[in-house]
């Protein structure tokens, strides 16, 4: 009678313990958004802030492109000046009256503006800088938007491995409680069988936990209000050729910023050149006084030569070529880095598929010692140690085919973002 309690007893708490990790995970999948893999990389690109803050420096790049060219074309601007002060009379006439209003328009128009000329398409030229960032930080998020889901997949694959151990064991433990409580089987195995399917337990909780961080990241990437679910592992198309580096987002930005540098520092020389400037103001008076008129203006050319700065230009030019060879060297290094990564992701790609395929291979063998094993202990030709020895090796396999797969499709995803070919 004691027997049948404590069996039933752990029959009961193995199945609430089931309970509690099958209904949390079952609500889980069915309350959450899923998205393909198409949908998720869509939804980053369009709704991540990362990128609109990306985007607003595009804008800020044209605005002060629009500045720095308003400089350079003609201007016209209009001043009043209302004037109360003592009267002064010559006689019966007026000489300054108590109250006089001028009107004083003026019209500049640069001639000769090299250094504005020069400014202006240096402005234009981080203009093409912040787009070439923002599809920079386009290709970052999509990446990450990527890694998140194929680790939805992964975990979720682990989880499912786990939930079919777990399976397996608490088979094992029911069956090996029947032998004990029918006088066939020892109390040692009836405990070996429980210990492991409660390790497995915790195996299973644990990779729930994983999932679910996988998807609030997920969520944070695309926008979301809360976790996004992931469907399953997409299909990566791998090109064939070897690739070139002008295909990369971050090598173009770099090949910009480099471009613009060279522009800014081979100009250096347009700052002593002279500038010509030519301002026209006509002025109304009203009213007017004995030794002035009603309407009068004056033309003005300004011609200024930059002769002596104590050094000013000299430093500013030694400060561009020294600009200039930095982003050099960045981008030196970052061709390297990019070639070497290309080289790399194939043979990670050429090695992981390998890998992958002897795991599926061993999961396979693994699952038929399972069987033969588990039917061999049924039939009293092999004992407890072995069979539960057999799931966990089984176990362990098959988390290694798990493994295996997501790694050799990281491997994928990294080939295509080391190509230029990731996002589309």
């Amino acid at each position: 009678m004691h027997r049948l309690l404590v069996a039933q007893t752990m029959e009961v708490c193995a199945t609430g313990v089931l309970l509690l990790v099958l209904v949390p995970s079952t609500v889980l999948a069915q309350g959450l958004e899923r998205l393909t893999f198409a949908q998720a990389i869509e939804r980053a690109i369009a709704n991540n802030p990362t990128i609109a803050q990306a985007t607003t420096g595009i804008m800020r790049a044209e605005a002060v492109l629009q500045q720095v060219r308003s400089s350079s074309l003609p201007a016209l601007g209009l001043a009043m000046t209302t004037t109360v002060t003592n009267p002064v009379k010559f006689g019966n006439q007026s000489v300054v009256p108590v109250i006089q209003t001028q009107t004083i328009p003026t019209f500049a128009l640069p001639i000769l503006a090299p250094v504005a000329w020069a400014q202006r398409n240096q402005a234009g030229d981080q203009v093409v800088v912040s787009e070439r960032n923002q599809r920079e930080v386009r290709r970052q998020i999509a990446v990450a938007a990527a890694q998140s889901y194929l680790a939805i997949i992964a975990r979720r694959r682990v989880f499912d491995l786990n939930s079919r151990a777990r399976d397996n064991a608490r088979d094992h433990y029911m069956f090996a409680n029947q032998r004990f409580q029918g006088g066939i089987g020892s109390r040692l195995n009836a405990l070996r069988a429980e210990q492991e399917m409660l390790s497995d337990e915790t195996r299973v909780e644990e990779a729930l936990l994983l999932i679910q961080l996988a998807q609030e990241a997920l969520g944070v990437l695309v926008g979301a209000g809360g976790p996004v679910d992931a469907v399953d592992y997409p299909t990566f198309d791998i090109p064939d050729e070897l690739g070139q580096l002008t295909n990369r987002t971050d090598i173009q930005l770099v090949m910009e910023r480099e471009r613009a540098a060279q522009r800014v520092y081979s100009d250096s020389w347009k700052d002593r050149l002279p500038s010509l400037n030519a301002v026209f103001t006509p002025s109304v008076l009203e009213p007017p006084g004995v030794f002035a008129k009603t309407f009068s203006w004056r033309a003005e050319v300004l011609f200024a030569v930059p002769l002596f700065d104590s050094g000013l230009r000299s430093g500013e030019a030694a400060q561009r070529l020294a600009d200039l060879n930095a982003i050099k060297f960045e981008r030196a290094n970052l061709e390297r880095q990019g070639a070497s990564e290309i080289r790399t992701a194939r043979d990670a790609v050429a090695s992981t598929t390998r890998a992958f395929t002897q795991a599926q291979l061993a999961s396979d063998r693994a699952n038929q010692v399972v069987q033969i094993t588990d039917v061999a202990f049924r039939e009293g030709a092999s004992t407890n140690i072995e069979v539960l020895d057999a799931q966990r090796q089984a176990r362990d396999v098959e988390t290694q085919a798990a493994i295996a797969e997501d790694a050799l499709k990281r491997a994928q995803l990294d080939l295509l973002v080391a190509l230029g070919r990731f996002p589309q």
